[in-house]
């Protein structure tokens, strides 16, 4: 029987509000500003758009709806390819569907795990020869690490494909200087819980194409025309943010910073107590990029380890440790069964690697010393029997 868990919840990434939202939620209700639109929506897609230095920002429900909205603005329907990043989660590509596009998925590369120039290289060739470019390239910026987006922006500018950043996870890291989520012809950040600050559930589409943006808000308002009555010459959605959210969202963005270091110092204990271990390494941050280290991810190589990953993941769940495995590749979902897909060497899929050996740990910014302590301890420990059973 397995040992009764000792010790409060530690959970993975929870939310961490900062004590200013009840003000703008108060505000929001002295003025019977509750519906999705309101000045709280105004001002945090303007704060946010200042943020990260695009021209302008538009709210929505969620980051999913985000990407949907930026594949429609550009267009992708029945017939097209959307080259997407393969390790990531389903949202990245479930709007390619919606679209009725097909999506092609790219492998990730070892310098920042997320998706590979070389893989990406080889599908634009093979898609040139066709006579079939893609109509998009989704690059996600995985668990707050940013792309490889000179190169990749390089290749897309090459074969005139526009670029959709998900950086869903990445808000408050950047690359060459620049805000992750501003090198595409669209960004895409996420607030869901988990993220790094929430609105508890909603998203944000950037760009500096303000009248895309506009086009997105329009779409996102169910496509009303301008008519004194209800009157709708295109599909639309239902996808704005509320009022009351947008002023979450506006509080959680002021500590957005704080956030971020708070992050960086969790991920730097991990790094520093579990690095010396036999098989462990961590997701590597790049120079000329900061992460935001929205989740600390190690990997566990059994064969160096003498402990695999479930048996960890299993010891976690012992301690009332929430802990995860990190995202299986879309490639391998059977929901895209037969899609296209390019491994970051011919033959060598690096991020199913990845998904055979990789662990999420609790990272949320609000995680206590003592917290982090229980966690260390629980991975040494495994570490240690697994040791004495292979000696």
């Amino acid at each position: 029987m397995p040992s009764i868990a000792t010790g409060s919840r530690i959970f993975l990434s929870p939310p961490h509000m900062s004590g200013n939202e009840l003000t703008y939620i108060h505000e929001a209700f002295d003025t019977n500003w509750i519906a999705p639109l309101g000045p709280n929506v105004d001002a945090f897609e303007r704060e946010l758009a200042e943020k990260v230095g695009t021209r302008g920002a538009a709210a929505v429900s969620s980051g999913t709806a985000a990407i949907h909205l930026a594949l429609r603005l550009i267009g992708a329907g029945p017939g097209d390819k959307v080259f997407c990043s393969s390790f990531t989660f389903i949202a990245s590509a479930n709007p390619i569907r919606y679209q009725g596009a097909e999506p092609v998925f790219i492998d990730s590369e070892p310098d920042t795990w997320n998706m590979s120039p070389q893989a990406l290289e080889r599908a634009f060739a093979d898609a040139e020869r066709e006579g079939a470019l893609p109509k998009a390239v989704i690059v996600v910026n995985l668990y707050g690490q940013s792309a490889k987006m000179e190169e990749i922006a390089a290749l897309c500018e090459r074969y005139g494909v526009p670029i959709i950043e998900d950086a869903a996870e990445s808000l408050g890291s950047t690359y060459q200087g620049r805000a992750s989520g501003t090198f595409g012809r669209f960004g895409v950040y996420s607030f869901n819980g988990n993220k790094i600050i929430t609105t508890s559930g909603g998203g944000m589409l950037v760009s500096d194409d303000t009248g895309a943006l506009e086009k997105a808000r329009f779409l996102a308002t169910q496509a009303r025309d301008p008519a004194p009555h209800y009157q709708h010459s295109e599909m639309g959605f239902n996808y704005r943010m509320s009022n009351v959210l947008a002023g979450i969202g506006r509080a959680q963005l002021e500590v957005l910073e704080d956030r971020v270091r708070a992050r960086r110092l969790i991920f730097s204990a991990y790094e520093s107590e579990l690095g010396d271990l036999p098989g462990v390494s961590f997701m590597p941050e790049p120079a000329g990029s900061r992460s935001n280290r929205w989740l600390t991810v190690m990997t566990v190589n059994p064969a160096e380890a003498g402990v695999n990953p479930a048996e960890l993941l299993a010891a976690f769940a012992e301690q009332n440790i929430e802990a995860r495995p990190v995202w299986k590749p879309l490639h391998l979902q059977p929901l895209f069964a037969g899609a296209a897909y390019y491994p970051h060497l011919p033959g060598a899929s690096f991020c199913e690697t990845l998904f055979g050996q990789g662990i999420c740990l609790p990272s949320g910014s609000s995680l206590t010393e003592e917290e982090q302590a229980r966690v260390i301890s629980c991975v040494r420990r495994e570490w240690k029997q697994g040791i004495a059973v292979s000696a």
